[in-house]
């Protein structure tokens, strides 16, 4: 009897040893199925690459990013006189040119402003639509692109000329393509080229027609200051026209962004700082400037909206 107390001992202590094991191995088992599983949801998870940039404008252009569905961004921009005014005119202080206005987010892939600039008495309205969004995961697109048309009248009194000016002679379009990626949390980078219509011009020389590139970037210098630049090159200016360079400093405050930056372009619309830029920075004539912007909720959405790529 003893031996058999022995035996169903020595059974047991083996069945419990057998148990233990089938119950790790099983353990271990789910734990690589389980971590199979996470990288398999990873994959099949896209992510959307958001912050390119900082806000809707890079200093005078428009940049990728869009407001959101629902909001409505009032932005002021604001340039003084040139530097090399001098001391008479406070170094460009005593004077000012800006532009006022309203942008609001209609979907989060349409965006569309309006504005009113006091360099030529322009208004300007537009129109922005995400194509892409530069995203990561099942989906990967390398880099983001929107479309910006632009149409502007100008509401300045007609100079005398010895050829009649008709009302459609007041109106001007650009049209662009916004080529965009974020190479990581410190720089991004954008292309834009750019056609700009005259509906009028003085000589039959001049084409109605204007071809540029822009290019922008942002450059992380601390968590809440960036350094910004773009450059506009024109492939066929008008007679004495620059090529628009802007340089300056995104300063995130609060949930917004304060910009302060410094052009040698007076106009702000796409028209005017594009291919009207009479300055050049070798000489001076260097604008400073800022632009800032007060968001508003106008349509507060119930459930939180999620991108699509």
């Amino acid at each position: 009897m003893k031996h058999y107390h022995r035996f169903s001992i020595v059974f047991i202590l083996l069945g419990a040893s057998l148990f233990a094991k089938t119950v790790c191995a099983q353990e271990i088992d789910l734990f690589k199925m389980q971590e199979e599983q996470d990288k398999k949801d990873k994959k099949e998870k896209t992510d959307i690459v958001t912050a390119t940039f900082k806000t809707t404008r890079m200093v005078n252009g428009q940049s990728i990013e869009n407001v959101g569905r629902g909001i409505l961004d009032l932005k002021i921009s604001h340039r003084f006189g040139t530097l090399n005014s001098g001391a008479y005119n406070f170094f460009g202080l005593d004077q000012a040119t800006m532009r006022l206005g309203l942008d609001y987010g209609i979907t989060d892939r349409l965006m569309v402003g309006v504005g009113r600039s006091t360099f030529n008495k322009e208004f300007d309205g537009f129109l922005k639509y995400r194509i892409l969004r530069q995203s990561t995961g099942k989906h990967t697109v390398p880099v983001s692109i929107s479309y910006v048309a632009t149409g502007l009248w100008q509401s300045l009194k007609d100079p005398a000329t010895s050829y009649p000016i008709n009302y459609s002679d007041h109106f001007f379009y650009a049209h662009q393509l916004i080529f965009a990626r974020k190479f990581g949390d410190y720089f991004s980078l954008q292309l834009v080229p750019t056609l700009v219509h005259y509906n009028i011009v003085t000589t039959s020389v001049i084409p109605n027609d204007l071809y540029s590139l822009g290019v922008g970037f942002r450059q992380r210098l601390s968590k809440r200051v960036n350094l910004t630049g773009e450059y506009y090159y024109q492939f066929n200016p008008l007679a004495g026209m620059q090529n628009s360079l802007s340089l300056g400093f995104d300063i995130e405050t609060g949930g917004h962004v304060f910009q302060l930056h410094f052009t040698n372009s007076t106009g702000i619309n796409e028209k005017s700082f594009i291919t009207q830029t009479d300055g050049k920075w070798s000489n001076g004539d260097i604008h400073f400037g800022f632009n800032i912007s007060r968001v508003f909720t106008v349509v507060k959405h119930k459930e939180p909206v999620t991108a699509k790529w």
